[in-house]
């Protein structure tokens, strides 16, 4: 995985595996963002965009053929946290383990600082 080294956020194996695998069925994407924006029930959210190109103060991290893109303002949100994906009774999301987050709602994708 090439990360610049004071960034922290880290894409779990099955996180790699599964955007690996989304990214291998579109034509025109070659990278997953994920965003941090105003809103949600607790204040945050993360948004996820299929996207191709990166701007060039992006964090790019790369690992088993997946591309994570982070913008420098959403890192501040979620730095040290684990991007991972989750496939069980409840269904398959990706799930977001971010130290900074003091609260979270149910749904799992809004939290607060």
């Amino acid at each position: 995985m090439s990360q610049t080294a004071t960034h922290t956020v880290t894409v779990s194996e099955a996180a790699a595996r599964r955007i690996a695998a989304i990214l291998s069925k579109t034509d025109d994407a070659d990278s997953l963002r994920i965003s941090v924006e105003g809103g949600g029930c607790s204040g945050f959210s993360y948004k996820y965009d299929l996207t191709s190109g990166h701007e060039e103060d992006d964090v790019v991290l790369e690992r088993d053929g997946a591309r994570v893109l982070i913008d420098q303002v959403s890192l501040a949100y979620m730095e040290g946290a684990v991007v991972d994906f989750v496939d069980d009774l409840m269904g398959q999301s990706f799930q977001i383990r971010n130290p900074n987050a003091v609260a979270s709602c149910g749904c799992g994708t809004s939290f607060s600082v």
